[in-house]
């Protein structure tokens, strides 16, 4: 038995410490589609799968209630998988380990997946217990969310009957969604030279590690710290003045996650390795300084290493510390429209350099499509400058707010019934996948809902465990309240 038996309500924890039990991040999906299949053909539901890979299960109407407008929960199969430095650990072989810390739910060093593994969990739940009352429902699960929104991307016209599809991606308790960001990948590809090092030299690698990371749409108004940026910082102003020489430069594994580590390896002068320690020490003061209230565990460490390939040249690291220097990051500007709502951002969310190239992967994210347009321009620009190969490809569609929502209204009415407060309804800067449903379903009237959850695609992800009885109750209460056709 799982420790999340003890949790209510059930069946949702034991089918989540289920979901945890079977690995699942992007693109390794499939052990758990094929586990739903079959759980979903025990319980005596109608399944249904698309060339891309979605699910679709149909629950017929209670009875009584088969007059009611057809409702799809819509959740994402997959995880993002993160984790500490110091854990070990597949994440497409090993199983999460979610544990309880007072009011939360954590996993054991690394993400939870309750994003979107709750919401996923819930839909099921309705699915399999009886008492919950609701019309003509459908549940789709979409393959591959987290790296390019492939599910949605494939989805077919005609498939749902669906006329409301409930959302259940977001993560803050007494908030509903009812609009996102879009969002582009962009990618620079920069060549470089490599040249012996000279005698005399010694090899280090420079760590920078103990930021924070998380979402890189959801928290990017926090401030919280890049460590491809911030490496890169130090490297722009010290690499010339100390001689030093890149070998390779890693950072972040994920273009929607906050980089939470990055390290270069440096071939240095040996007369100049205490200099190099004394500045790096010095760098980590003015981080502190800076980021301390934020990043409580900043760290930036000098460990030895073996002699490996030839450095980059003066030429080619010049360029690409410049590149990486000058390249904006995180929030550029909030929106006029929706106060506290942030319009346009962009992550440096993976940085890596191999024998022959450095590349720099980025997501940008905007409500607007202009400001998606113009980050990509600037970006653009900043790579032709370097001489730079320069790819932006899978842009989404923001989703638009629709004051008029029929189901956002039942939403907030439903919520302020339940709770004896309104809600706050939001428009959330991180993707979901409603406004690519809008193409194949232009109809279709979407809402967002779900429980809190904080630190998501980074090892510090919870989810609240009194939220998610929260969210319960309104997402049952809400089925039951969907009008008549």
């Amino acid at each position: 038995m799982s420790e999340l038996s003890q949790l209510s309500p059930q069946p949702l924890w034991d089918i989540f410490a289920k979901i945890c039990s079977i690995p699942h991040p992007s693109y390794h999906e499939e052990q758990l589609a094929q586990y739903i299949l079959s759980w979903a053909a025990e319980q005596g539901l109608a399944t249904d799968r698309d060339e891309v890979g979605n699910i679709l299960i149909r629950k017929p109407a209670t009875p009584g209630m088969e007059n009611l407008k057809p409702v799809a929960l819509q959740a994402h199969l997959d995880m993002v998988p993160q984790k500490n430095n110091d854990t070990v650990h597949d994440f497409s072989k090993d199983p999460v380990q979610p544990w309880i810390d007072g009011e939360w739910v954590k996993a054991r060093g690394t993400t939870l997946g309750a994003d979107n593994g709750i919401g996923m969990a819930s839909a099921l739940a309705v699915l399999a217990d009886k008492t919950v009352e609701h019309g003509p429902l459908e549940v789709l699960l979409t393959m591959t969310e987290e790296t390019g929104m492939v599910g949605a991307f494939g989805l077919q016209p005609n498939w749902l009957q669906a006329e409301i599809l409930i959302n259940t991606d977001s993560e803050e308790e007494g908030e509903i969604y009812m609009g996102c960001a879009g969002g582009i990948d962009f990618t620079a590809t920069l060549p470089i030279n490599r040249e012996t090092i000279p005698a005399g030299f010694t090899h280090q690698q420079l760590i920078l590690k103990g930021l924070k990371g998380g979402h890189s749409g959801a928290d990017i108004h926090l401030g919280l710290g890049n460590a491809n940026k911030l490496l890169a910082r130090f490297l722009f102003t010290h690499a010339r003045q100390l001689d030093l020489r890149l070998v390779d430069f890693t950072g972040g594994t994920l273009r929607n996650a906050i980089p939470r580590e990055a390290v270069a390896t440096l071939a240095v002068p040996a007369a100049k390795v205490d200099e190099l320690k004394s500045l790096a020490r010095s760098y980590q003061e003015t981080l502190q300084n800076e980021l301390g209230l934020k990043e409580k565990n900043i760290n930036l460490a000098l460990e030895n290493v073996t002699a490996g390939e030839p450095a980059l040249t003066a030429n080619s690291r010049d360029t690409f510390i410049a590149l990486l220097n000058s390249m904006p990051n995180g929030v550029i500007r909030n929106s006029d429209v929706m106060k506290g709502v942030v319009e346009t951002s962009l992550n440096i969310g993976v940085v890596a350099i191999s024998p022959h190239e450095a590349k720099i992967n980025c997501l940008v994210r905007s409500l607007i499509d202009s400001g998606k347009d113009y980050l990509v321009e600037t970006l653009t620009a900043l790579g032709e400058l370097a001489g730079a190969k320069t790819v932006a490809k899978g842009s989404y569609p923001g989703w638009q707010p629709d004051a008029s929502s029929p189901i956002m209204a039942i939403v907030g009415a439903t919520y302020k019934k339940l709770f004896n407060k309104t809600p706050n309804i939001q428009v959330i800067h991180a993707g979901l996948e409603c406004g690519l449903f809008k193409k194949p379903y232009p109809k279709m009237d979407m809402v967002s809902i779900g429980p809190t959850i904080t630190g998501p695609h980074s090892p510090d992800e919870q989810v609240h465990i009194g939220s998610v009885g929260l969210y319960w109750q309104l997402l049952t209460a809400l089925l039951k309240a969907i009008p008549v056709k």
